[in-house]
């Protein structure tokens, strides 16, 4: 029994990961620059070699594209999110691997006590480079999605985007392989 319950140990933490990400967002309104930070923490499960369940919690403060659509670029806005995903992992050279994150992605946005939320479908292309056998080094560039925000006040309408963004997503993380 002990025997067993050691095996199933084993085999089980050499799937999990943990880690997470910083991030820094910019963007220009041709009147100013805004910016922003986030911190993402998650947790993932290697389903095989290619495929990957995982859940990111974050937290991100700043003024966001997103905001300024809402009309309303404050500086200390703060989002709240969740976006579980799943990760296909196509190429390998060596170290590297190149993926995608197929998320579903949710946001409270809260700004002094007006809220707003936002649901998104998003691919989140990315590169990972294992540093170590049990660390390795993530990051995102771009994002290829849809999102629809609407504010908590009534008569607010909801506000859609599509599209590809590859120059002001960037973020890095370091991931522990158990």
């Amino acid at each position: 029994m002990t025997l067993a319950a050691a095996f199933v140990a084993v085999s089980m933490s050499a799937q999990v990961y943990v880690g997470g990400s910083l991030g820094f967002t910019s963007f220009d309104d041709s009147n100013k620059s805004h910016s922003a930070f986030k911190f993402m923490p998650e947790v993932g499960y290697n389903l095989d070699e290619n495929m990957s369940l995982g859940v990111a919690l974050g937290y991100k403060q700043g003024s966001t594209s997103l905001a300024w659509e809402l009309k309303n670029p404050n500086e200390d806005l703060k989002t709240f999110s969740i976006m579980p995903y799943l990760r296909y992992k196509f190429v390998n050279f060596g170290p590297v691997t190149v993926f995608a994150d197929g998320a579903l992605e949710y946001e409270h946005i809260d700004d002094n006590g007006a809220k707003a939320n936002a649901f998104g479908l998003a691919v989140l292309p990315g590169v990972a480079v294992n540093l170590t056998e049990k660390l390795s080094f993530v990051s995102h560039v771009g994002r290829l999605g849809y999102s629809q925000a609407k504010a908590d006040a009534d008569g607010a309408k909801a506000i859609s985007t599509f599209g590809l963004d590859l120059d002001n997503s960037l973020s890095f993380g370091l991931y522990y392989n158990f």
